[in-house]
């Protein structure tokens, strides 16, 4: 009895519904390894690993393209950039990638989370009976009580239009699954109206935008999508550590060695004129 609770006590450690796994068995949710192979590509896995079935055609579509549409944004975006300095590091493809991936936070990265947050609160009071303007228009006052100064999901830095967040619309209207709740892009064109309004220029969605409107669609809660977009970023992230593996340069920083910051501290000083000792 001691034995099988033993037995029984570390089988259990750690339990989980998503591998079953004994000599010459590996199963994820029920389907056998051999079955999926060659039947299921990895949008396909990736929905069955997170929601314990398989995704229908459409869904499997969607997923694949708001994925595909956030693999990369160029150096410029920090998490790439810092991909390629960790490279000339001398570290492993690993190393680089861990280093970019963790700076994917709140700012860098959370706005596609941040968004499918706000769309789901729209959304309940539209389901509860209240009309999408006076829905979106009360969970965007909420907002800027709480101190947000920026709506998640709107405007850019670069670009003047997110030339992605159209065509992800467009996708996400075109297709017709009675389990895609399309009208999620209704409130993300109402988010946009509604913060676009008495404004000398729009503010348009952006690319985080777009892929919350897809992403609560398919039905993700909002923190699975951070995870979500770091699956895709990871992507480029790879693309750019392993273009700067190839390359001579060694400990490259941030700034060319021609360039210095701009330093803001104290004036030149001796220690002998403060009165301090050497």
């Amino acid at each position: 009895m001691i034995e099988e609770n033993r037995r029984t006590a570390g089988e259990d450690w750690w339990s989980t519904d998503i591998i079953e796994m004994s000599p010459g068995i590996i199963r994820y949710h029920g389907y056998a390894i051999e079955d999926l192979i060659g039947k299921v590509g990895f949008p396909e896995m990736i929905w069955l690993m997170l929601r314990g079935d398989l995704p229908s055609a459409a869904q499997a579509s969607l997923l694949s393209t708001v994925l595909m549409s956030s693999i990369d944004h160029g150096p410029q975006a920090p998490s790439i950039a810092i991909a390629r300095i960790a490279s000339t590091c001398g570290v492993g493809i690993n190393n680089a990638m861990a280093s970019a991936a963790n700076v994917l936070g709140d700012v860098h990265g959370g706005a596609g989370e941040q968004c499918v947050a706000l769309y789901n609160a729209i959304q309940a009071r539209c389901e509860a009976g209240e009309d999408i303007t006076s829905a979106t228009h009360t969970e965007l006052a909420k907002l800027k009580e709480s101190g947000v100064r920026y709506i998640p999901g709107f405007g850019h830095r670069f670009h003047p239009k997110d030339p992605r967040a159209p065509k992800l619309m467009e996708v996400l209207r075109a297709t017709a699954d009675d389990s895609i709740n399309t009208h999620f892009a209704d409130i993300a064109e109402e988010v946009e109206r509604q913060i676009s309004q008495g404004r000398s220029r729009a503010i348009p969605m952006n690319v985080d935008g777009a892929t919350g409107a897809i992403y609560a669609a398919l039905g993700f809660p909002p923190a699975l999508c951070r995870g979500l977009f770091v699956l895709s970023r990871s992507v480029g992230i790879m693309s750019h550590a392993w273009e700067q593996m190839q390359r001579p340069e060694r400990n490259k920083g941030p700034l060319p060695r021609t360039e210095t910051w701009t330093y803001t501290g104290h004036a030149p000083r001796s220690v002998e004129q403060e009165g301090g000792q050497p």
